[in-house]
């Protein structure tokens, strides 16, 4: 028997122990609602979704042709509605995520108005942004259940038993959030606390950068700063004391590395040996050595192999790193975060490169076999010059003719249906699945999408509705292909809960009930 069978079967008995003032409740009523209500809390959501990324996990690791993917989302209604579109397409959410960007919540959140990546906008529109994901995605299960509630009181025989295998099989829209945390919005007891309501709200997966938080600054921009490895693993241990005290042991921890394009740190490790995590973060310092009588008031020295060293210093009392040991102090980044405690990596790259993101996985995956990466598909990259260039380059070494093309200039729409732009497009349309398979990426997001459709296709609509086309500029334009394209939200009302209201109504209410979808509803139209 069904879950939904047994509800109603469990409530009618309530129904009886409770006596005639119990007599106007309907059980199936009350099991269907019960039934679009399966999530009850953030913690129910965290476990269920923790489970489901582990699982991703282990069949990645089995086969890496089953990476997964996922879209970042600023709004519940854009969360809500890429997962219908993916269970209308895909008739499956697997394997599909949502990502939860700290650049869009800075950019489109903040009270403050549009703010940069830099941590300055309020912590806590990062939670209330997870409970708002999971509300809207809730209210489509509950929507999506409500429409084939209708359809089995109106279908007969067997056409009632396969509507009913469809309630029994509901396959809902709750997904895994992996959820920014940035660099933790302080000291390890704010990460902590900032990752209880994050978890609490039903994040299963929290990311967490190596940036100083006072300093931080978005991944693809100048100035990042890191911490030494001991103070970005005290905040790794605070969010799984998280995840632990709230009992998602499930819980996923995301460590990502800015080390690639941060050449600077504000303090110079501790260390009580030579070789030892703190010793090995120090070496990569850019330093000069030095003789005791060349020593200025408030300098700040290291002794090593003998010599006296005082790392470069700059006017904004910050320290710098060698030039080109990015790749290198990533990779040691990485493996001491899995050997304390995260489960994935994030590699912050300036480009998307194959080769380059593969090198350090090799180089990771020598300590740590298993090594994982979730990836950034990010949208500050150039995409297509710099696949055009990858491809130009490719062109050149292989000996083939490319004096037709400038390097320098491959945006050029002049190229787009020449063989490299054709080349470069196929690399672009297959860099996840050759990555997964070359560079050990898990997961691949892209961090901003919502972000930029929403301003083209606002620059579109405006363009035609307040230019020549006036109202058929919406019409065709937007509305005509909801229709033709089947985009549910074309029936904004029902999306917008108003069936679901009408169901309760006539719940609470029976015959008296005033519902809002009759024949004069306009949504008939569609």
């Amino acid at each position: 028997m069904s879950q939904y069978q047994d509800d109603i079967q469990a409530i009618a008995a309530l129904r009886t122990k409770n006596g005639s003032a119990w007599n106007a409740i309907n059980p199936e009523s009350a099991a269907r609602m019960r039934a679009q209500n399966r999530f009850k809390t953030g913690l129910d959501i965290a476990r269920y979704t923790a489970k489901i990324m582990r699982a991703d996990m282990a069949r990645y690791d089995a086969d890496p042709s089953q990476y997964t993917q996922s879209l970042g989302c600023w709004h519940g209604f854009i969360g809500q509605q890429k997962m219908i579109s993916v269970k209308k397409h895909f008739n499956s959410t697997d394997r599909r995520y949502l990502y939860l960007s700290g650049w869009m919540i800075a950019a489109l959140r903040s009270e403050f108005g549009p703010l940069p990546d830099q941590s300055m906008h309020e912590k806590t529109a990062v939670s209330a942004l997870i409970k708002e994901l999971y509300t809207f995605l809730r209210q489509a299960d509950a929507r999506e259940l409500g429409g084939l509630f209708r359809q089995l009181d109106a279908a007969q025989g067997d056409a009632k038993k396969a509507i009913q295998d469809k309630i029994d099989n509901h396959v809902t829209h709750i997904v895994p959030i992996i959820a920014d945390i940035d660099a933790g919005f302080g000291n390890a007891e704010a990460t902590y606390l900032l990752a209880k309501q994050m978890i609490e709200a039903g994040a299963c997966c929290i990311q967490l950068e190596n940036q100083v938080s006072d300093e931080k600054q978005c991944g693809h921009q100048d100035g990042k700063v890191t911490v030494p490895h001991e103070d970005f693993l005290a905040k790794i241990r605070a969010v799984r004391y998280a995840f632990l005290e709230l009992g998602v042991d499930d819980g996923i921890i995301v460590a990502r590395t800015d080390s690639l394009g941060a050449g600077l740190t504000k303090q110079i490790a501790v260390t009580n040996e030579p070789g030892d995590l703190g010793d090995k973060y120090n070496s990569f310092l850019d330093c000069e050595e030095v003789t005791a009588d060349s020593v200025n008031s408030g300098d700040v020295l290291i002794k090593r192999d003998g010599k006296l060293l005082r790392p470069k210093r700059l006017p904004s009392n910050l320290f710098q790193f060698r030039s080109g040991t990015g790749e290198e102090r990533c990779v040691l980044d990485c493996i001491t975060s899995l050997q304390n405690g995260a489960d994935l990596l994030w590699i912050e790259t300036e480009k998307p490169h194959i080769g380059q993101i593969g090198g350090m996985v090799k180089e990771i995956r020598k300590v740590i076999p298993n090594a994982k990466l979730v990836y950034n598909n990010s949208p500050s990259f150039n995409w297509t010059l710099n696949f055009r260039q990858q491809a130009y380059d490719r062109m050149k070494n292989a000996g083939e003719d490319v004096s037709s093309y400038d390097r320098a200039a491959l945006m050029n729409a002049d190229y787009d249906a020449t063989p490299l732009a054709l080349e470069a497009d196929e690399k672009i349309r297959t860099f996840q699945a050759d990555s997964a398979r070359e560079a050990g990426i898990f997961h691949h997001l892209i961090t901003l999408p919502t972000y930029h459709t929403a301003a083209l296709s606002t620059d579109n609509l405006a363009k035609e509705y307040f230019g020549s086309q006036g109202m058929l500029g919406y019409v065709a334009g937007v509305q005509r292909k909801e229709i033709r394209q089947g985009i549910a939200c074309v029936k904004h009302q029902n999306m917008s809960g108003s069936d679901i209201g009408d169901d309760h109504k006539e719940y609470f209410s029976g015959e008296a009930a005033l519902k809002a979808a009759g024949k004069d509803n306009t949504m008939n139209q569609f």
